[in-house]
C-alpha cells in the first residue's frame, strides 16, 4: 500500500486500513456494462397528475342536408340499376339514394337486402321466407353480389355532378326481425336475445356498408331505416307460423331502446320511415333519428279527415326541430293533370294548420314519393322524381296565399 497520504499511513498503522475490494464478478460486469446489474433499487417515479377537461356528454349535432333538397323512399321499377341510378342521380341533384330494384328477385327486395349486410348471421330462403342458417349460401351470396352491383352503378351515376349528400336504405332492426324466422322456424321476433344479436349484426354492418357508401361517392351518407312493421310489432299483429296466431307484441319502451341503441352506435344521421296509417310518430322522433319519414297523404294528416292527435305529433317533431321526409308525390301514376303545385297544397296545409311560417318547409321538409316507386311505370317514376325536385324548389320560396289557379279545374 503506498503512504503517500499521511491520513492512510496513519490508518494502516493502527489497523484501521479499509479492507480491499472483493474481486470482480465478470457475469455482474457484463450485467452492469448492460445497464441490466442489480444494486440499489432505483428512486420510484414521480407521478404527474394531470387534470383532463371534463368530458362533453352532450348530443354530438350532425351534418344537414342542403335546403331544399329532394330524395326518393327507395325502390324504382325494371331490373337494369344502371339506369335507375342515372335517372334518380339526374333527377336528385341534392340527395339521391341508392336504387333498389325488386323486380330481380332473391336478394333485391327489402328484407334480401338487409340481410345480406349482417354480420356473421346468414341467411337463406325457405317457402315460408328468409331463415337463419348455418353458413352463407347460394341466397345470400346473391344479395352480397347485387348490393356490390348496386354501389358499382351509384359510384358510376354521381361521378358527373360529385353530389354533397346520399341516401342509403336498409330494413330497421324491428322488421328485420319479423321478417327473418329462426331455424326452428319462429320469427327472430319471439326471441329478445336473438333480437338484440340481430339488432348489434345490422349495426356492424351498416357501419361498414356506409363507410363505403362515402368512400366511393365522397359525399355525406344519410341513412334511412325503413320500419313497415313498427306498428304490427308494437301492435301484436305479426302472425305466427301456423297463421292462427300472432306474435305477443313489443312494447314501445324496448321498441325504442333497440333503436336509439342502435341509431346511437352508428353515429351517422338517421332518417325513420314508416308508412303506415297508424306509424308511431312519437316514438320514431325520440330515439335520436334526424328526420321522420312519413305518407303526408294519408287520411290522419291530410285533408278533412286529419287527426287532431296525428297532427300534434308532428308539431312535436318540428318544435323539437326534427324535419319529416314528407310523402307527396303519389308512388303510381294518377288519373287527371298532376302538378307541383297542387302536390304541396298538403304540405302548405300542414304548416298552416300548425302555425308554422311556410317559408320554414325547406328546413323542416324533404320532399319524396309516398312510397317506393316499385309498382311504377319506368315513365312516371322519373316522374315522381322530378315533381319531388320541384316541390324542393318551390319550398324555398313558397307563396304566402294559394292562387285561385290551384283550385282544380
Amino acid at each position: 500500500m503506498s503512504t503517500d497520504d499521511p491520513l492512510a499511513a496513519a490508518l494502516a498503522a493502527a489497523g484501521l486500513a479499509p479492507a480491499p475490494p472483493e474481486p470482480e464478478d465478470p457475469l455482474a460486469a457484463a450485467l452492469a456494462a448492460a445497464g441490466l446489474g442489480g444494486g440499489a433499487p432505483p428512486a420510484p417515479s414521480r407521478v404527474t397528475l394531470v387534470e383532463q377537461p371534463e368530458e362533453d356528454t352532450g348530443p354530438v349535432e350532425l351534418p344537414r342536408w342542403p335546403d331544399g333538397a329532394a330524395t326518393g323512399i327507395g325502390s324504382m321499377p325494371g331490373t337494369d340499376v344502371r339506369e335507375a341510378a342515372g335517372v334518380v342521380a339526374g333527377e336528385l341533384p341534392l340527395l339521391p339514394h341508392l336504387p333498389e330494384l325488386p323486380a330481380r328477385g332473391v336478394g333485391a327486395d327489402m328484407i334480401g337486402r338487409t340481410a345480406g349486410l349482417l354480420v356473421d348471421i346468414a341467411v337463406d330462403v325457405r317457402p315460408s321466407g328468409y331463415r337463419v342458417a348455418a353458413r352463407p349460401g347460394r341466397d345470400h351470396q346473391r344479395a352480397v353480389d347485387l348490393m356490390r352491383f348496386d354501389l358499382d352503378a351509384l359510384q358510376e351515376a354521381c361521378e358527373p355532378t360529385r353530389p354533397g349528400w346520399v341516401k342509403v336504405q336498409a330494413a330497421g332492426p324491428w322488421t328485420l326481425a319479423a321478417g327473418v324466422e329462426l331455424r326452428t322456424g319462429h320469427r327472430v321476433l319471439t326471441d329478445h336475445g336473438a333480437v338484440r344479436e340481430f339488432a348489434a349484426s345490422l349495426t356492424e354492418g351498416l357501419r361498414g356498408h356506409v363507410a363505403e357508401v362515402a368512400a366511393r361517392t365522397g359525399a355525406q351518407v344519410l341513412l334511412q331505416l325503413d320500419e313497415p312493421s313498427l306498428p304490427a310489432v308494437l301492435g301484436a299483429r305479426i302472425p305466427t307460423p301456423s297463421g292462427y296466431g300472432t306474435v305477443r307484441g313489443v312494447s314501445e319502451r324496448a321498441a325504442s331502446e333497440v333503436l336509439r341503441d342502435l341509431i346511437a352506435a352508428l353515429g351517422v344521421p338517421v332518417v325513420l320511415h314508416c308508412c303506415a296509417d297508424d306509424a308511431p310518430l312519437r316514438l320514431l322522433g325520440g330515439v335520436g333519428a334526424v328526420a321522420v319519414s312519413v305518407d303526408a297523404t294519408r287520411p290522419a294528416v291530410s285533408g278533412r279527415t286529419a287527426e287532431p292527435a296525428a297532427l300534434d305529433r308532428i308539431g312535436e317533431l318540428w318544435d323539437a326541430g326534427t324535419p319529416l321526409l314528407l310523402g307527396l308525390v303519389p308512388a303510381v301514376e294518377p288519373a287527371g293533370r298532376v302538378t307541383s303545385r297542387r302536390l304541396a297544397q298538403p304540405a302548405f296545409d300542414l304548416a298552416d294548420r300548425l302555425g308554422f311560417d311556410r317559408v320554414r318547409l325547406s328546413s323542416l321538409c324533404v320532399p319524396t314519393p309516398t312510397c317506393g316507386l316499385a309498382g311504377a311505370s319506368p315513365r312516371w317514376a322519373r316522374r315522381a322524381l322530378a315533381l319531388s325536385r320541384e316541390l324542393g324548389a318551390a319550398f324555398l320560396d313558397p307563396p304566402d296565399e294559394d292562387p285561385a289557379a290551384d283550385a282544380p279545374a
